[in-house]
């Protein structure tokens, strides 16, 4: 037996593939299935079974359309009911797969209702359990993700589901779909994989017998909800097209003169933006260097990196048309598969020459120059960084918001247009963000680049 994982890190998720006796099984794989279905093609082995642990909000599945392409078949927890053909696993009912490997799903609400994890036995012995948003390492799956009013409830559940799968053998691999860097895990989980010893040795969240100290654990300091949740989990409910071409068309500047020449455009909550569907969204992937010698305005900026998916679904109007502005070499591919990973697929094209028009600026200044400037008379700081990180090192002085909140809930009140505002995150990335949002509601804007709060408030100590 061989598993394969298949690391997304700006999403903090793995899709696995085990392989046994020429056979295959593909456990919540993403959209873009190519990377999946070839690994599979590489080790000559047939796709045998599709299996999905819960119905994602944080990526679009690509289950569906895997089974469809290979004629494997495509297994849902029995309580997820989507709207398309499926087989239901029930719990403890085995899965024969040939040759001795055996899928046995195991009920582990918590995460979501309908979660289901899937054991595996090979000759009757079980060797490896995928615990989807169930069981992490070091960590547990979010139980607050479906809202408020169930959060209790679902975090009660996920007690007793992280309980049962603790009570398998020891040596079982532990093989979780979320992982580092997922918000739709409780904490900071650690290693990718693990084994349920290593797991009832040192997992915190095993540590709690009771489930109302768990439940007081899982939501004492909830993390926030991406926006783009509410979008992709009813999108898995009913199903989504094969994933789009990742090519897009070359545009010249001309062809997007009726949104330069309107003007900087306001910064909207998400509910309010339906008055122009048809209106693209100018993103610039470009290096936040780059972006602060001159951007177009009106823009907002998302340098590509490992997470612009996550961070361009919760900054940007989910069904709206997007244009990207990019370098000359830049891999525009990589962002289009990242947008469409989370169901954005109206990406109308590439602009990579922006000319004279590239007029908005912001400045970027290194720690040292940064404090210097905030010493100065009538210095205003903003901080960005979400709420947990802001408890844990607090910067005196700034006004606080955390950059999704400046879409959702707008500019903080009491900063002055007629002054520059600093900004800082925990490295540069969402100040630099932040900074382009600023610029077109009028203001100017000063990053810290390259280091975060806890340097910038070590640096004001010394």
């Amino acid at each position: 037996m061989e598993i394969v994982s298949f690391r997304t890190p700006g999403l903090g998720d793995q899709t696995y593939l085990l392989t046994h006796a020429g056979r295959a099984v593909l456990v919540d794989p993403q959209r873009d299935v190519d990377r999946f279905l070839d690994a599979a093609a590489e080790r000559d082995v047939q796709l045998r079974f599709v299996l999905e642990t819960h119905l994602h909000n944080d990526y679009v599945s690509g289950g569906e359309q895997a089974a469809a392409r290979t004629g494997a078949e495509l297994v849902l927890p029995a309580a997820a009911a989507p709207a398309y053909r499926h087989t239901p696993a029930f719990h403890l009912e085995d899965i024969p797969a040939g040759d001795g490997l055996v899928i046995r799903p195991i009920h582990t609400p918590g995460h979501t209702p309908e979660h289901t994890s899937y054991l595996v036995l090979i000759d009757g012995e079980p060797v490896a359990v995928f615990s989807g948003g169930s069981l992490l390492v070091a960590s547990a799956g979010r139980p607050d993700l479906l809202g408020p009013a169930r959060a209790r409830t679902l975090a009660r559940l996920q007690h007793g589901s992280l309980r049962r799968l603790a009570a398998l053998p020891p040596a079982v691999g532990l093989f979780p779909t979320h992982g580092e860097g997922s918000f739709c895990s409780v904490s900071g989980a650690g290693r990718h994989t693990s084994t349920i010893g290593d797991e009832i040795a040192g997992n915190p969240m095993l540590a709690y017998d009771d489930p109302d100290r768990l439940a007081d654990e899982l939501l004492a300091a909830p993390l926030p909800i991406p926006a783009f949740y509410q979008h992709v989990g009813p999108a898995n409910m009913y199903g989504v097209p094969p994933m789009p071409p990742v090519a897009v068309p070359e545009l010249s500047l001309s062809e997007l003169s009726p949104l330069s020449s309107s003007g900087p455009a306001r910064s909207v909550p998400h509910a309010e933006r339906n008055g122009a569907p048809d209106e693209p969204v100018v993103v610039d992937i470009r290096p936040r260097a780059v972006q602060a010698a001159g951007y177009l305005p009106g823009s907002v900026g998302i340098a590509l990196g490992d997470d612009f998916g996550s961070w361009a679904g919760w900054l940007l109007p989910y069904e709206a048309p997007i244009v990207l502005v990019a370098g000359p070499e830049q891999d525009v591919a990589e962002a289009r598969t990242q947008l469409a990973r989370l169901g954005m697929d109206a990406v109308r094209g590439v602009v990579r020459d922006l000319g004279t028009a590239a007029t908005a600026t912001f400045e970027l200044l290194d720690l040292a120059a940064f404090a210097a400037r905030l010493d100065e008379p009538g210095a205003q700081l903003l901080d960005v960084r979400m709420p947990s990180e802001r408890a844990a090192v607090r910067l005196e002085g700034a006004v606080e918001r955390f950059l999704p909140d400046l879409v959702a809930d707008g500019v903080p009140d009491g900063l002055d247009r007629e002054r520059p505002v600093l900004v800082a995150c925990g490295s540069g990335r969402r100040a630099a963000i932040a900074a382009t949002l600023l610029v077109r509601e009028g203001y100017r804007a000063v990053v810290l680049d390259g280091a975060g709060v806890p340097d910038l408030v070590a640096a004001r100590a010394a």
